[in-house]
């Protein structure tokens, strides 16, 4: 035995780098590294080398060398990634929508750790928590798709960023800007107004925040008509909301007062001397009255009595006034109005979170369960959630608004329904919204929850409301204060490059009119009822669909609209051209 082990054949073992071995092929590599079972007599130049431990090493080191030549001088553009697991450079990409620009670096290998320091270094301000996750919406998919459409990997553009420019193109304000200069009139009637300490007007308005709004906005006019101290507005509680927030809990009182000193005086209650007044109470206030009415009706009552208390104001005031009532409504909505500094604050944060990484549409979602049953519409979830709908409506139909008489199939084709996530997704892709954008959606939660917003999420998986933005305890302050929480959604989607609600209503109203305010910002208003046949022809070719839904929105983009030619619109919505005007010498009084 221990002869046999003498004379056993002792085996060398080569180690051979990998890069070695991937350059060659399967029988060049076997030529290599087995040598054959007979020696051959050939000699080379006379020396037996294939005998020599030498030449194999030699062999060897030519091999490595031509290898990592080749690697060296790898010029092919074409590949992006190399096949050779040794090169040791990696594009990495640089998202930028403003730029549209990416550089080209080495390629290594990333452990996990790498990994995640990069997605959070992509985060700019944005919590990396949120961007890790993508809110959990596609989230294997974002960090690929984010980069996709935008430019290739030499630097050049790709065939997406002429559309994705032209989504987010800003519309052509035609040079108006906010001008509110009042009349000699409304002036001198103002020093009398502000003086006077014997009447008094107490307004309590009701419904959501956006609904509160417009009622203060009225409400400051009607003390201007009646020459009245306006004491700062009442929030009715919130029946369905249970919201118990207060006037300074929602906008800057201060600032209020302080903007408005020159046209109503703002009283945070009402002096001694008439709080023992019995108060003159209207609660039944006809639609859309004149300030000749509203004198005729009060005036003489409230200069006896010395208050007068309104409530209900929802478009009880006309929205055909004179230019300088018009004026002022536009003063209290754009100016006075801001939001108190703490929801301000966070607001800002928000936006400037969503915008760390180039510009943002937000979307304002009319999906939650009592919008589907006010319009009388189905969401086109499933047959169970249509159940929920219809039982809640037959139990509640106080709740269905106008034209009760129409079909469900009806109002949707007049374009009386809120459009689906699949409708919305739909609409964006053929206006050319690229799948990296970024999306705040604002509103409630959608009726299904994430289930219902799967085939949006699916096309545009860059997804967010306030809870995925804020950090730990940031909204704690707002919470179960549905007011609050609506303010935080104004103040982002105003700051957004583009907007778009998926039904009307009345924060979209205010939102149109304050980004027209600001230079005409983009705004996109769904053409429901013309675009919702298109929607339901599936030959239609995505080309030809998407060349007809562009071309029936180019004129619903956010352009100036005077609403002279619209009669009866309110003019916070459509400030041209009483709040708005063209003429570079106008002086703003802001």
């Amino acid at each position: 035995m221990a002869k046999s082990k003498n004379n056993a054949k002792k085996v060398s073992y080569i180690s051979v780098p990998s890069q070695i071995i991937n350059s060659l092929s399967s029988s060049s590599l076997q030529s290599l590294l087995l040598s054959p079972k007979k020696p051959s007599r050939n000699r080379f130049f006379g020396l037996n080398l294939y005998r020599s431990p030498r030449f194999w090493f030699l062999a060897l080191f030519l091999f490595c060398f031509l290898g990592m030549l080749k690697l060296s001088y790898n010029l092919d553009p074409l590949v992006p990634f190399s096949p050779y697991p040794c090169v040791t450079g990696q594009p990495q990409l640089q998202d930028s929508f403003s730029k549209k620009l990416t550089t080209r670096s080495q390629l290594g290998f990333v452990s996990n750790g790498e990994k995640n320091d990069i997605k959070d270094q992509e985060v700019g301000s944005v919590d990396a928590r949120e961007l890790k996750s993508e809110v959990g919406f596609g989230s294997n998919e974002v960090k690929d798709e984010s980069l996709k459409g935008v430019v290739d990997f030499q630097g050049g553009k790709s065939d997406g960023v002429e559309e994705e420019s032209e989504f987010w193109k800003q519309p052509d304000g035609l040079g108006y800007k906010p001008c509110l200069k009042f009349s000699r009139e409304y002036s001198r009637w103002s020093e009398l107004i502000v003086k006077n300490r014997r009447k008094y007007l107490l307004v309590v308005v009701s419904g959501g925040m956006n609904q509160q709004r417009n009622q203060i906005v009225d409400a400051v006019v009607i003390a201007r008509i009646l020459g009245a101290a306006l004491v700062v507005p009442i929030l009715q509680v919130n029946v369905i909301w249970g919201d118990e927030s207060e006037f300074s809990d929602i906008f800057d009182l201060e600032h209020f007062k302080r903007v408005l000193a020159n046209d109503v005086r703002i009283v945070s209650s009402l002096p001694s001397t008439h709080i023992t007044t019995r108060p003159v109470v209207e609660s039944r206030t006809p639609l859309h009255v004149s300030p000749q009415w509203i004198r005729a009706r009060y005036l003489k009552r409230l200069n006896r009595e010395g208050v007068l208390l309104l409530r209900g104001l929802d478009s009880r005031l006309s929205k055909d006034l004179p230019s300088d009532l018009q004026k002022l409504r536009c003063k209290v909505a754009f100016n006075a109005l801001r939001f108190a500094p703490p929801v301000l604050e966070l607001g800002n944060k928000l936006a400037e979170r969503m915008r760390s990484k180039g510009p943002y549409l937000a979307l304002h979602l009319r999906m939650e369960l009592d919008v589907w049953v006010r319009t009388g519409c189905q969401p086109g979830l499933s047959h169970e959630y249509d159940e929920i709908i219809n039982n809640e409506r037959k139990q509640r139909p106080e709740l269905l608004t106008a034209r009760s008489n129409m079909t469900y199939h009806e109002r949707k084709l007049a374009g009386l329904c809120p459009l689906n996530a699949m409708e919305v997704a739909r609409l964006l892709k053929a206006l050319g919204a690229p799948r990296s954008t970024r999306i705040y959606w604002a509103g409630g939660q959608p009726l299904g929850g994430k289930e219902a917003l799967q085939p949006l999420t699916r096309e545009f998986p860059h997804f967010y409301n306030k809870e995925d933005l804020a950090l730990p305890g940031e909204l704690k302050p707002f919470a179960n204060r549905a007011s609050l929480m609506a303010a935080i959604d104004y103040i982002v989607s105003e700051n957004s490059d583009v907007f778009m609600p998926s039904h009307g209503g009345n924060m979209g109203h205010a939102i149109q009119g304050h980004r027209a305010y600001a230079g005409h910002k983009k705004y996109i208003t769904p053409n429901k009822r013309h675009m919702l046949p298109y929607f339901l022809n599936s030959s239609l070719p995505g080309a030809e669909f998407n060349r007809i839904i562009k071309e029936l929105h180019r004129d619903s983009l956010g352009q100036p609209e005077l609403r002279t030619i619209k009669a009866g619109r309110d003019v916070t919505k459509y400030p041209v051209p009483e709040c708005m005007c063209s003429d570079s010498h106008t002086r703003s009084s802001l």
